[in-house]
């Protein structure tokens, strides 16, 4: 049980440094740090004064090809998620890939189609709020029944504020063309990850996105978009990167009873007796008063649960690192398989396709390429990047 995975970071930003620091300081047990790889030689320099006794490569397929490393995590601009991943798995290293899988559908398609030729092969994603215990009891309680068939999920997300100061730290920030989007692929992929995850799928979208509204960026800053999960049930998803008072709050409403999460650390769990259909169905109706089934006051109807969590971010994602080697060196369940990156991508991508359009989007039957004509229009219109294939 002493076995350790040998792994190495691609890509030294803010988020590979701290994920290289987290196994150096030995919260990873079952990690070992080998090597580090980044193009900024100035990165290199100070990695090099960091970690002396790791291996410093410049170029990621060098890293790859030198057998030093059994996986490596791609915390790099999101276009090259699909490019890395591909390579690092033809050579039969195991990947965890930084969220998003990807930009567009079409070059994430073709991740988990070669990801799934190499079965033997581990691809991972880092969706780390998967591994936010108050996440999981909320997937639990929805797998469980214990609200009934959902009928609406409504979640407002707005507490990414994002003055012009930060856009204009970096020339990439919030650009069709590095970038590929903004609040969608930068700030709310977990979000758009996790209502999937516990809602399902939805069938179709039609959405309303602002570009550069109250800012001084090209990409999309402000999103209404609503879902149909094509058996009546709707919802609704808000988020917005402009929004200084911002709020989070998620509702998902059950025929058996409501969830409803606040600052993405309270949740109210209220349980009917019976399901909404039962209660409805033994009303007797005198004018605009009601006499509920079984001499009940609606008070007396509900259930009400009340949980908390305090944020634990680095905990969520040393959880993921942790359970992605375990799964490797102990065949332990995978959290978070890399092939269900595409429904955040998808969903993202739908989104921008439906405000692009200005009409419903289909999510089964998704037009990848479409979506990728669209992409590239508006990064020719950007005059700054190469369009995409």
């Amino acid at each position: 049980m002493n076995k350790k995975l040998k792994f190495a970071v691609v890509g030294c930003g803010t988020q590979g440094s701290t994920y290289a620091g987290l196994i150096e300081a030995g919260k990873i047990p079952s990690m070992e740090l080998v090597a580090l790889c980044d193009i900024d030689s100035s990165k290199r320099e100070k990695l090099a004064e960091l970690y002396p006794d790791k291996k410093i490569f410049s170029d990621y397929k060098e890293l790859i090809d030198s057998g030093l490393v059994e996986a490596i995590i791609t915390t790099v601009p999101h276009y090259l998620h699909p490019e890395i991943a591909m390579y690092a798995i033809g050579k039969g290293v195991h990947v965890l890939n930084e969220k998003p899988a990807g930009v567009y559908t079409k070059q994430v398609k073709e991740l988990n189609a070669f990801a799934s030729q190499h079965s033997e092969v581990t691809y991972a994603i880092m969706f780390n709020q998967r591994n936010n215990p108050l996440y999981q009891r909320i997937k639990k309680i929805v797998e469980d029944g214990e609200i009934g068939s959902i009928r609406r999920t409504n979640w407002i997300i707005t507490t990414w504020y994002r003055p012009d100061a930060y856009y204009q730290q970096s020339e990439w920030r919030a650009t069709w063309g590095a970038e590929g989007g903004g609040v969608l692929v930068n700030q709310a992929p977990h979000q758009l990850d996790l209502i999937q995850w516990i809602a399902g799928v939805p069938k179709t979208v039609y959405a309303k996105t602002s570009n550069g509204f109250m800012r001084d960026i090209p990409v999309e800053n402000e999103v209404t978009a609503i879902l149909d999960y094509g058996n009546g049930a709707t919802g609704v998803f808000i988020t917005a990167t402009h929004d200084i008072l911002g709020t989070d709050r998620l509702e998902i409403f059950g025929d058996k009873g409501k969830i409803i999460v606040e600052n993405s650390n309270k949740v109210t769990v209220k349980r009917l007796y019976k399901s909404e259909q039962e209660i409805n169905e033994g009303i007797v109706a005198t004018g605009t008063s009601f006499e509920f089934p079984d001499n009940k006051e609606v008070h007396e109807m509900i259930e009400e649960e009340v949980f908390t969590t305090e944020s634990a971010w680095g905990g969520q994602h040393e959880g993921v690192l942790e359970n992605f080697a375990r799964h490797i060196l102990f065949d332990e369940p995978l959290l978070a398989p890399g092939i269900e990156g595409i429904n955040g991508v998808r969903l993202a991508n739908a989104i921008h396709l439906s405000s692009w359009l200005g009409e419903e989007v289909s999510i089964e039957n998704f037009d990848d390429e479409l979506y990728l004509k669209l992409l590239n229009e508006r990064i020719t219109a950007e005059g700054k990047y190469s369009t995409k294939n």
